[in-house]
């Protein structure tokens, strides 16, 4: 079942941009131990799959507010994996949410139910070069780093794909300290991915979660930046 399409008007807006997206086959097992009642691991080619996204907000905003300075750019850093809810419908689960934003993250927290963590941040854009550095507040050694250069432009993810799977996702579900499970949703133009090349990856933030991530990722996507509206967090 696709994600149904958003019947509320958009409560917020932001940009997303210098997306890069990492993944590995995880055993299901392993995911769904980590999962609330009411969710499934969504599958492709048997496998649960679990992601390792950097990436930076721009832009964002309520619905009433313009961007504000310092308050709307900033930089994010997910560890992600994909369900389904027991309508069927597939989303994303967050494992985790790196932020440098301290009010992004009591926001996100407290209305979204979203695991958001601070951390010390950093990303420098040369060209067509990024690098992206991430130091979890509480977590002792070195950051986490990315670097990846770019290939674009990009294309849509063909249907049916692994490529699709991964990143054509408009939902996300999180749980309250009750246990009680939410449902999200965004809307955006398809991702327009290619294939970058990756010189710097951690898997530290999966580590933390719980996941020994071995061998390189199977999957390596980078993404252009897209406009997103972002539709009211509603109780399952």
């Amino acid at each position: 079942m696709p994600a149904p399409h958003p019947t509320t008007p958009a409560v917020g807006f932001q940009q997303w941009r210098d997306l890069l997206f990492l993944h590995w086959r995880v055993p299901v097992q392993a995911v769904q131990a980590t999962l609330p009642p009411g969710l499934v691991v969504d599958t492709f080619d048997g496998d649960a799959w679990l992601g390792i996204v950097p990436f930076a907000m721009a832009r964002v905003r309520p619905r009433w507010l313009p961007p504000l300075p310092w308050l709307s750019w900033f930089l994010e850093l997910n560890v992600r994996t994909y369900v389904r809810d027991a309508q069927g419908v597939p989303g994303v689960w967050f494992h985790s949410l790196d932020c440098n934003q301290p009010l992004a993250v009591t926001i996100a927290r407290t209305l979204f139910h979203l695991p958001y963590l601070h951390a010390r941040m950093h990303a420098t854009r040369t060209a067509n070069a990024l690098v992206y550095r991430s130091q979890r507040s509480g977590v002792a050694g070195d950051p986490w780093e990315y670097a990846w250069r770019t290939h674009g432009p990009g294309q849509p993810a063909a249907h049916a794909t692994l490529e699709h799977f991964l990143v054509e996702r408009y939902v996300l579900y999180s749980a309250d300290a009750r246990g009680r499970l939410y449902r999200g949703q965004v809307s955006h133009a398809p991702y327009r991915i290619h294939v970058p090349t990756v010189e710097r990856y951690d898997t530290g933030p999966a580590a933390l979660a719980g996941f020994t991530l071995r061998g390189a990722p199977v999957s390596i996507l980078a993404a252009e930046p897209v406009d997103v509206a972002i539709h009211p967090l509603r109780r399952r």
